[in-house]
């Protein structure tokens, strides 16, 4: 399986290009980065602190969905669109890892997904998509008298907030409850805020220092408190997941895909 990957000289970048060359199954054909970075012309394997590997970093994002059978991206929302609109024109598969997308960008990867096989994630690690699953389960399980908070913390890079499995998580916990996100969500507290207010859902962000990733759903009730928590401690897990969504997508038909249909979590 040949595998395309954007964003190849960034640092989930390049840990994927290491995936890959290592993987005994897959060939790598390419990788791109956006017009004007410093890394252009250079040896893909090399900017991964490989071998030389005979293959340049380009700007042509069709020329490299036209040599893959699959894209992996982790970048931008922005690159994200562009490259969703590259896998519709070249109906290829497309594994998404991009978190913060707006509804402009999900919209381009549905129609994307329309006419190629799409995963998109906010988190591609197994350990998330079970805590996803169980924090789930939890919230269906346990009365409204149990508050739900959802905190996390990554790296002092990460540039948007909450994480984008943050709000997955919400997203589960709020549907198992049968209420809006968007309506219950507590983003941010400040001065004096008053009470909490009933069926709230919190969310705390914490940055600094290497952090790859630490997510906490806690339900807290009369007398007790139950946390689920999930701490990435490298981001080969990404990359592994990634490289399972991308052998996942051979075969399949077109459509919008999650890591649990990966995972066969669904």
């Amino acid at each position: 399986m040949r595998i395309g990957i954007v964003g190849c000289a960034g640092q989930m970048g390049r840990m994927l290009v290491e995936a890959v060359l290592d993987s005994g199954d897959m060939t790598l054909a390419g990788g791109t980065e956006r017009p004007g970075h410093p890394s252009l012309g250079g040896d893909i394997a090399r900017a991964a602190g490989r071998n030389a590997c005979g293959l340049t970093i380009g700007s042509d994002v069709d020329a490299l969905f036209a040599e893959s059978d699959a894209v992996i991206d982790f970048t931008t929302p922005d690159g994200t669109l562009a490259h969703a609109e590259a896998a519709a024109r070249h109906r290829r598969a497309l594994i998404i890892g991009t978190t913060g997308l707006s509804e402009a960008h999900r919209s381009a990867i549905a129609t994307a997904a329309a006419v190629a096989p799409v995963v998109q994630a906010a988190n591609m690690s197994l350990g998330v998509n079970i805590l996803l699953g169980l924090a789930s389960r939890a919230a269906a399980a346990l009365g409204s008298e149990y508050d739900i908070e959802i905190l996390e913390m990554h790296h002092r890079r990460k540039v948007d907030a909450p994480s984008g499995t943050a709000l997955a998580l919400g997203e589960a916990v709020a549907a198992a409850r049968g209420v809006d996100l968007a309506s219950a969500g507590v983003r941010t507290r400040d001065g004096h805020t008053g009470a909490r207010p009933d069926g709230a859902i919190g969310f705390a962000t914490l940055r600094g220092g290497d952090v790859v990733g630490d997510h906490t759903v806690m339900f807290a009730g009369p007398g007790e408190r139950i946390e689920l928590t999930h701490r990435a401690q490298s981001r080969h897990v990404f990359a592994s997941g990634a490289l399972a969504a991308a052998r996942w997508t051979e075969g399949r038909p077109p459509g919008l895909y999650g890591m649990r249909d990966v995972l066969g979590l669904t």
